[in-house]
């Protein structure tokens, strides 16, 4: 049986600007199927607020930066696991 994949979603780079973004809201939560290219959550940066998609399918297995919290570019915001 093969080891299942974890992947790290994490704050996108929205701007050549940006440095760092605020999790709005995330639209999933622990537990949820996810396909790549479904939106997972909202992130404000300078000026504007985000949609980002997912860029792997699985499940989402944990959140880590919750709801409210401003994070630099690249940090961790959640977990998925493959199917």
């Amino acid at each position: 049986m093969a080891a299942k994949m974890v992947s790290e979603i994490t704050m996108p780079m929205l701007g050549h600007l940006m440095e760092e973004g605020t999790v709005v809201s995330w639209k999933k939560k622990v537990g949820d199927r996810i396909e790549r290219g479904e939106i997972i959550l909202e992130v404000e940066m300078d000026k504007a607020t985000v949609e980002v998609e997912s860029f792997v399918s699985g499940v989402l297995t944990k959140i880590l930066v919750e709801e409210g919290i401003k994070v630099p570019v690249g940090t961790p915001l959640a977990l998925v696991e493959d199917f």
